[in-house]
């Protein structure tokens, strides 16, 4: 479901300014979304922090018309006091959390994640989270390995999306365990790059909301 709003960001890009940011609500979070040079990136902060990690839910859609390969380093945060966190390879996370992160980590991450991309009833993926869950899920046998195999699904990795494909991901940036602050997304991504401008979301959260700070220990 998550990138049927990819595919209603495209079919917009026409009508709106080149490099434009959209805003919009769903399940109770917040998207941005831009469209350069035929490919669009959505993403939405994800509630929640997993170890040292503050991580983010990211779709892209390729509706270029040449293939371009995705991953993970390709983005970034700058703070607003111009300190740049790069995203980690899905591979670095992954064997982080199998290492460091309790089966109770990895369930609310799990959690977490498909609230965001379930609830959001505009977005589908040709090569997305379902597709790895599937995947993973078939060749593991013990917890600790389920584990493993739920994180390597969730995790946004390299991939190569030809025209009309697309993917998402969670993108995990090393943050000492803290929310993302006011700064700037910076995506160098199919040779474009994305910007975008992001606000505390402690300080524009809604306290009504439920999605809004959920309990990790």
């Amino acid at each position: 479901m998550f990138l049927r709003a990819l595919v209603l960001t495209a079919m917009l890009a026409p009508a709106v300014r080149a490099q434009e940011i959209i805003d919009f609500e769903s399940g109770g979070l917040k998207y941005k979304a831009m469209t350069r040079g035929g490919v669009t990136v959505m993403f939405s902060l994800l509630p929640i922090h997993i170890r040292d990690y503050a991580t983010l839910q990211m779709a892209i859609s390729n509706g270029s018309p040449v293939a371009w390969t995705v991953k993970p380093e390709d983005c970034g945060f700058e703070k607003s006091d111009g300190q740049r966190i790069q995203a980690l390879p899905a591979k670095t996370v992954v064997n982080t959390l199998i290492q460091k992160a309790g089966r109770g980590d990895v369930i609310k991450l799990i959690a977490a994640y498909e609230a965001s991309l379930f609830n959001n009833a505009q977005i589908h993926s040709t090569n997305g989270y379902e597709t790895r869950r599937q995947n993973a899920f078939a060749e593991f046998g013990s917890s600790k390995l389920k584990a493993a195999a739920a994180a390597s699904a969730i995790a946004l990795v390299t991939t190569k999306l030809a025209p009309g494909q697309s993917t998402d991901g969670a993108v995990f940036y090393p943050n000492q365990g803290r929310p993302f602050g006011a700064g700037k997304l910076i995506i160098n991504m199919a040779g474009e790059t994305f910007v975008f401008p992001l606000e505390d979301p402690r300080e524009t959260a809604n306290p009504h909301s439920d999605h809004q700070h959920p309990h990790v220990p």
